[in-house]
């Protein structure tokens, strides 16, 4: 028992760690952010000017709160566990906001080298750090709380939920950067790449995690 313990609070402390400074990454990589970090993101941008305390971390949660507020009515009920998953994203939208901090800013790194090599590393260490969210029973981010909710309502495979909820996201995250800042910021080559390969990562991941740790 205790030993379930620990890895339950092990993995969700990787898992917040991993999973903002993948964000943070893929910020500095400026090829794309993941369809699920683009709309808050793309959020910060269009207020940023208007509200400078508007960080990336306090749009992150705000979205997030948006998010919960969503899926209690697709799924049609409420648990108080579900404000536990905000408290999550608002730790997050802190610790997002402190990694940029450390990387300098969510301004892009200057060469393309390493905008790809932190693109790349930021896409992986996020797929990681969801598997492990995956595999805890604390409190998820909203963005994981949304997928496995829906997935036991509904009785769906939770891979399929997640490919699914990963294409309204990206056509969310199109008309965010279309429609409030009349571009494609946030939103690139890298948030394809992402959409079609970030299932994928994480039930690897998730494979490896259950070998390692079962």
């Amino acid at each position: 028992m205790k030993s379930k313990q620990m890895k339950n609070i092990l993995f969700w402390c990787l898992g917040i760690v991993l999973c903002t400074l993948g964000i943070s990454l893929c910020t500095k990589g400026n090829l794309g952010l993941s369809m699920i970090a683009a709309p808050p993101y793309i959020l910060h941008l269009w207020l940023r000017d208007s509200f400078s305390w508007f960080t990336q971390g306090t749009a992150e949660y705000v979205w997030q709160a948006v998010l919960l507020v969503i899926t209690c009515l697709i799924i049609r009920r409420f648990r108080f566990r579900y404000l536990l998953s905000f408290v999550t994203a608002l730790i997050s939208g802190f610790v997002i906001d402190g990694w940029l901090t450390i990387l300098g800013g969510n301004g892009a790194y200057a060469g393309m080298p390493a905008r790809i090599a932190a693109f790349a590393a930021g896409t992986i260490i996020t797929a990681a750090a969801i598997a492990m969210f995956f595999r805890t029973t604390l409190p998820l981010q909203v963005y994981e709380l949304v997928v496995t909710e829906i997935a036991e309502r509904y009785r769906i495979n939770k891979d399929k939920v997640k490919q699914w909820n990963d294409i309204v996201m990206l056509v969310i995250s199109l008309a965010f950067a279309l429609i409030l800042t009349g571009g494609f910021n946030g939103v690139g080559v890298g948030t394809i790449i992402i959409t079609l390969v970030n299932a994928t990562l994480i039930r690897l991941f998730g494979k490896l995690l259950d070998r390692i740790v079962s």
